[in-house]
């Protein structure tokens, strides 16, 4: 009988009680550790890598060599850490603690769908967001500096992005996929949804190992303005990954995410992405109907998912 699939007919406060991976320290700890020690890693280890491969010359830098190095950064300073501390933690648990599970292809398209309907929500959300801002900046001078430091971060975070995601040719477009949407959606997905979100579960409620996890999530990504809608990306990506017990559910999430973004820009342009810097416009009613109509519809269908979501799962697991 396969243990996994025997554990996804339990009870949803049940299903990740049964299997307690042996560790050689606190969960707690080990997930702390990860966070603050790759996130240190990855931040001075790849500073040096930059200096050390293109100098004080950043800006000159060859495009492609940027690429190369920002999927190197990933894998050997974020992926990497992630399997070794988790071997070293977990032992011969590493696939329960990373939730090496293979899901169907059902469970895969209803967390599909529901990120289809979360994206135009926190896109209204920033909207109304920065248009309110926006507004409390012009009434105060304290507000209005701090804001004007967070355009300055996110105008340099867009002129990087910007530089990574332009293209000249089919061949070139493939491989940006590659390092924004594919290599990002492994290495962090390993890292967050699977050691650190499965390490907070051992000693943690479900909700809090998600919020947590998700809030380290959205700090990890620089994105002042986007912070509370990169917050409830991670929310989503971890409830799905907890639901669904499995890694490549939120890793297909991510990559999904990130792929729509890219082909957004490179078919639309900048203007037409996510805004994250603050509106002028004065009309934010369509947005916030537009907002309370999706938040409808969005939780909705994630209680729909939640009632039924024995119905996705492969026959044969049914059977058992």
């Amino acid at each position: 009988m396969n243990e996994e699939y025997q554990n996804q007919q339990l009870p949803e406060e049940e299903k990740h009680e049964e299997i307690k991976p042996l560790s050689t320290m606190s969960p707690i700890s080990a997930a702390f550790i990860a966070l603050i020690g790759i996130f240190l890693l990855y931040q001075f280890g790849g500073a040096i890598l930059t200096l050390v491969i293109f100098g004080l010359n950043f800006e000159k830098a060859d495009v492609n060599a940027i690429r190369l190095l920002t999927m190197g950064g990933q894998i050997l300073l974020m992926l990497l850490p992630t399997l070794i501390l988790a071997k070293y933690v977990y032992r011969d648990n590493i696939s329960i603690i990373l939730r090496m599970r293979f899901p169907s292809f059902k469970e895969i398209g209803a967390f599909a769908l529901g990120l289809i309907l979360l994206t135009p929500l926190l896109q209204n959300f920033l909207y109304i967001q920065n248009f309110l801002l926006q507004k409390l900046a012009a009434f105060s001078p304290f507000v209005k500096s701090i804001m004007n430091s967070l355009d300055q971060l996110d105008a340099l975070v867009e002129k990087t992005y910007g530089s990574l995601l332009t293209s000249h040719s089919v061949f070139e477009s493939s491989f940006i996929i590659f390092v924004v949407a594919v290599i990002p959606a492994l290495c962090e997905e390993t890292l967050f949804r699977g050691f650190v979100q499965k390490s907070f579960e051992q000693k943690l409620k479900p909700f809090w190992s998600i919020f947590i996890t998700a809030i380290f999530f959205g700090l990890y990504h620089f994105n002042p303005y986007g912070l509370i809608a990169l917050i409830a990306l991670g929310v989503y990506f971890g409830y799905a990954a907890y639901t669904s017990n499995s890694i490549f559910v939120p890793m297909t999430l991510h990559f999904l995410n990130n792929f729509l973004a890219v082909v957004a820009y490179m078919i639309l342009g900048k203007e037409e992405l996510i805004n994250t810097t603050a509106t002028k416009n004065d009309n934010v009613f369509p947005q916030l109907i537009s907002l309370i109509i999706f938040s409808v519809l969005f939780f909705s269908y994630i209680t729909y998912v939640k009632i039924n979501y024995h119905k996705l799962l492969p026959k044969h697991s049914e059977e058992l």
